[in-house]
């Protein structure tokens, strides 16, 4: 009897000592789902940022063309994020305005005025896997990656770089017109930051990596990357973003985010 008590007392404390997801007999989607929604829950609550952004194409000659932006980007409560982008610099595309709505469900709402045809053009979400701006940056990618917008699965736990990561499936809802059929992030465990996605296309193959580089927290909660590079394994080209003069709660309001004065905008 004693012997029986002193086992039921060792399994008792193993039991304990379990992590409660492995109690719970928490699935690989389910887990995935977590990540993402903790994730998501550490970068709530900015309510609005500004920054500048050089944008830096390179061909698959190496040949390079720089873009100045700046871009503001405002937090909306229960739904995606609205964001302005707007080109300074080169000439031929300066005053070049991009404005996005994103959505938790349904289809974002996105507009680019061209100042060389005076004209706002609304994006189209057939269109969601075009090229922005000639980049390897597709519309959709720059996009808030709102948690209704994907079905998720944990895969593993791997290390990438020095951090130890969460790699997690991220399949679109929107499968007819999202230009991928699965995207892999790696998510570092201890501050829930992306470090590299890898995207799929409509063959499965593998068409795209971005990776993120030299983050810098913000108002002691916040995390944001100074660079995203994202390279082309289909065509050779990349595209480089340098963020810079990140400023947070600056004061925007949703009508700093208004289509009718996108031919404004200086």
């Amino acid at each position: 009897m004693k012997q029986i008590k002193i086992i039921l007392g060792v399994f008792l404390i193993t039991a304990l000592l379990l992590p409660l997801n492995s109690m719970a007999g928490e699935t690989p989607e389910e887990k995935g789902l977590e990540i993402v929604r903790e994730a998501d829950r550490r970068d709530t609550g900015f309510l609005d940022y500004t920054s500048d952004m050089l944008m830096v194409l390179r061909n698959r000659h190496g040949k390079e063309s720089n873009r100045i932006i700046r871009s503001k980007v405002l937090e909306v409560q229960n739904d995606g994020d609205k964001s302005l982008t707007v080109f300074d610099n080169p000439r031929d595309v300066k005053g070049t305005a991009f404005l996005n709505y994103t959505h938790k469900v349904g289809d974002d709402d996105q507009w680019l005025y061209m100042p060389a045809l005076k004209r706002v053009k609304r994006i189209s979400s057939r269109n969601k896997s075009g090229s922005f701006m000639g980049s390897e940056f597709a519309y959709e990618d720059i996009s808030s990656q709102e948690i209704e917008k994907y079905t998720y699965k944990w895969l593993r736990d791997e290390v990438y770089g020095e951090q130890d990561c969460f790699v997690v499936d991220y399949y679109p809802v929107d499968k007819k017109n999202s230009g991928y059929t699965r995207q892999v992030y790696w998510i570092d465990k201890q501050e829930y930051r992306t470090l590299k996605i890898e995207y799929f296309d409509k063959k499965l193959s593998h068409l795209k990596t971005l990776t993120f580089s030299g983050y810098r927290k913000y108002l002691d909660r916040y995390w944001r990357a100074d660079k995203l590079l994202m390279v082309n394994h289909q065509n050779g080209k990349s595209t480089r973003l340098e963020y810079s003069n990140y400023r947070f709660r600056t004061g925007l309001k949703p009508t700093d985010f208004n289509k009718n004065s996108l031919k404004r905008m200086r």
